[in-house]
């Protein structure tokens, strides 16, 4: 095969070109590199959001590698069949991409890696989406690590590599072949009239990334460990977007952090911690890849979760209308924006597993079609945390209040009034945005009145207590 061959880069979730191993790597051989990403089944199953929020991510990425003399190729079927129909169209001889590490992405990988290679195909996969590989990070005895806070001493302390610079050009080849249209592949059909509400509340590409990160390091990180749980205060680096889709690496974050702490700000430790928290949930989803699906504590099989999606209050708290302030102003926001502080994640969470007694598979699943920074192993370890079926999970007796808790993170109740309209004389508009977005279905009016509980802090906490001892936990 000639030197000159060109390069497949396939691209995922790496939407960027500052920091990207593979594309650097692609690049830093001389040889025509041709991006290109692929509609397959795991594109097709993701919730309405998070594939809506792909195609706008990939849609910009495209502006950005025409920037550099490039274009991204669009092409749907089969991971390896694509691949190898570009292969045979473009004579390439090698296909480099980032590595993932949820067990649907691991099992097409290894295979279309093997594939590969067995017609003489250098294939190639390069790390960025994390900071520290899964199988690299091991406890004394040489196994995986259950509990965050020894992981965090594990790896703290550990050289994270600086960020790559971006390419100033992309060896482009002679011919491009032939791509599809992304509008074509509709990702955004399922999103319906709610496109519109939640659209100006993302912020797409590797600029607007490192935008973000540059504004929370100057303003907003000495304070964070402090303000961070108040979910009225702008006090946190709104990446997670960004993070998900790759427009953004966690080396970049990392070491802009680690600046931060060197030069005295509060808040940048915590913020080092909470980026590492990420990357315990890649190591628990790699070790332990039945937390995306099941108890990871098995021991907790046998709790009787509801299981129905269809009771009344489980509609309820989809609707965001429990008569629970905290949890539906957490929920609208959701509809609105996409995405949801995250000391309000942990408020639904536990008012759905806990006080609703419903399963949080109910609620993952709910997330992942709701949610523009959805993430898999964030999402799944999440919940099982809350839930308490999770590793270094909240213990049984832990029921957040959220009456109290809205006193205590939301006492003025700006995060509230901000989301409910109902009994207001005159609502805020993004409370009025909420039955904007939400299907016409669900025959919501700001007029309507606010509902009572359906089930009240008090209720709740004993009902789930007592399950939590009557089985013996």
């Amino acid at each position: 095969m000639s030197d000159q061959s060109p390069i497949l880069l396939w691209i995922r979730r790496d939407l960027r070109l500052t920091d990207h191993p593979a594309l650097d790597a692609a690049v830093q051989t001389g040889r025509p590199v041709i991006p290109v990403t692929i509609r397959d089944g795991q594109v097709d199953v993701l919730g309405a959001a998070p594939k809506w929020r792909l195609g706008l991510g990939l849609g910009h990425y495209a502006e950005a590698l025409a920037a550099k003399g490039s274009r991204l190729i669009y092409r749907s079927g089969g991971a390896l069949a694509a691949l190898t129909q570009l292969i045979d169209e473009t004579g390439a001889g090698a296909v480099y991409w980032t590595r993932l590490y949820d067990p649907a992405s691991v099992e097409r990988d290894k295979a279309v890696k093997a594939a590969l290679k067995d017609r003489g195909i250098e294939a190639r996969s390069f790390g960025g989406h994390l900071m520290f590989e899964p199988w690299t990070v091991e406890t004394k005895t040489g196994g995986p690590y259950k509990v965050y806070s020894p992981f965090w001493r594990a790896v703290k302390d550990v050289d994270v590599p600086g960020p790559l610079k971006a390419p100033s050009q992309i060896p482009a080849p002679d011919t491009w072949p032939e791509s599809e249209a992304l509008d074509d592949w509709h990702l955004g059909a399922a999103m319906r009239r709610g496109a519109a509400v939640v659209r100006p509340y993302q912020q797409l590409g590797e600029a607007a990334a490192q935008g973000r990160l540059g504004a929370f390091m100057a303003h907003k990180v000495d304070t964070y460990k402090d303000m961070r749980n108040h979910p009225a205060e702008d006090a946190t680096s709104n990446l997670s977007e960004n993070l998900a889709l790759g427009e953004i690496s966690p080396h970049q974050c990392w070491h802009a952090g680690m600046r931060a702490m060197h030069e005295g700000k509060r808040g940048a430790e915590h913020y080092l911690k909470e980026l590492v928290w990420r990357e315990f949930a890649y190591h628990l989803m790699w070790h332990t890849p039945h937390i995306l699906t099941g108890n990871w504590r098995e021991d907790w099989s046998a709790f009787p979760w509801n299981t129905d999606d269809t009771r009344p209050e489980v509609v309820a708290w989809k609707q965001g209308r429990t008569g629970i302030p905290f949890v539906d102003a957490a929920m609208r926001e959701m509809y609105v924006t996409g995405r949801m502080h995250n000391r309000a994640r942990m408020i639904v969470a536990s008012y759905l597993t806990k006080h609703l007694m419903t399963d949080w598979r109910i609620g993952q699943a709910w997330f992942e079609d709701c949610l523009t920074d959805w993430d898999p192993a964030s999402n799944a370890m999440g919940w099982q945390w809350t839930a308490g079926s999770g590793p270094d999970a909240a213990p049984y007796f832990r029921v957040f209040n959220p009456v109290s808790q809205l006193e205590k993170f939301d006492a003025g109740h700006v995060y509230v009034d901000r989301w409910i309209a109902e009994g207001k004389s005159n609502p805020h508009s993004d409370a009025l945005a909420y039955f904007q977005a939400v299907p016409k279905s669900w025959g919501l009016s700001a007029t309507d009145p606010y509902p009572d509980p359906v089930v009240t802090a008090e209720d709740g906490r004993k009902r789930a207590l007592d399950a939590y001892e009557n089985r013996g936990f």
